[in-house]
């Protein structure tokens, strides 16, 4: 009886290993922490070995870095998704600072916690925690500097209107832990009522805007 050749196991290109390495190290990351980034965990989640994983990412910081920055990058993307570029600045503000406060980013606000703290001691995530910043950073204002234009928002520092949201932003995120029934008034409003104390918006306005089209808001 003749036996069947095997099929050639076809093998990923480096880059698309590369990708797949970094989008499971990140998925790691956000959901157990960036603690549990390890070459043998990304290698086991893989079903591979891990010196395939160290053979791509030589020094575990390096991996660990780029997988905070693939992270916060996607989900800065879905937060702010570029199909979205065309809206009236106050409604992409308000779907922005809606999803974001509203418990569906939970563990956004938590990967950045995490990264902040770890980064005090790793310098590769240290620089990609400040890279991400920035580049948060600049989009935020870029938005809030679209609405001024537009005459969506008033405001005499478009810089300084931004940084006051992102803060607020930011200081929600250390509650992010906190999974206990919460009392008095929803941390999250903060930074909405925030975005539209320092924009000169009317109260109520940025949740009203997050809505669909045509959708009522609940009273």
């Amino acid at each position: 009886m003749t036996s069947r050749p095997r099929p050639k196991q076809s093998r990923k290109l480096p880059e698309q290993r590369r990708a797949e390495i970094l989008r499971t190290a990140a998925r790691i990351g956000l959901e157990e922490g960036l603690e549990r980034i390890t070459l043998r965990r990304v290698a086991d989640t893989l079903g591979v070995r891990p010196g395939l994983i160290s053979h791509y990412f030589p020094v575990a910081d390096h991996l660990l870095s780029e997988a905070f920055a693939f992270a916060a990058t996607t989900e800065r993307g879905s937060l702010l998704p570029s199909d979205e570029e065309d809206l009236p600045p106050v409604e992409r503000l308000a779907r922005f600072l809606v999803r974001l406060t509203d418990g569906d980013y939970r563990d956004l606000s938590r990967l950045w916690l995490n990264a902040r703290h770890l980064s005090r001691f790793k310098d590769a995530l240290r620089e990609a925690v400040g890279a991400q910043e920035s580049q948060t950073r600049a989009e935020l204002v870029a938005l809030v500097g679209k609405g001024v234009r537009a005459g969506e928002f008033t405001t005499d520092d478009e810089v300084r209107a931004a940084l006051h949201i992102l803060i607020t932003v930011d200081g929600l995120g250390a509650y992010a832990n906190d999974d206990a029934p919460q009392e008095g008034p929803d941390y999250g409003d903060a930074a909405i009522e925030t975005a539209e104390a320092r924009l000169g918006l009317a109260p109520g306005t940025l949740r009203a805007r997050a809505l669909p089209a045509g959708t009522a808001a609940a009273g």
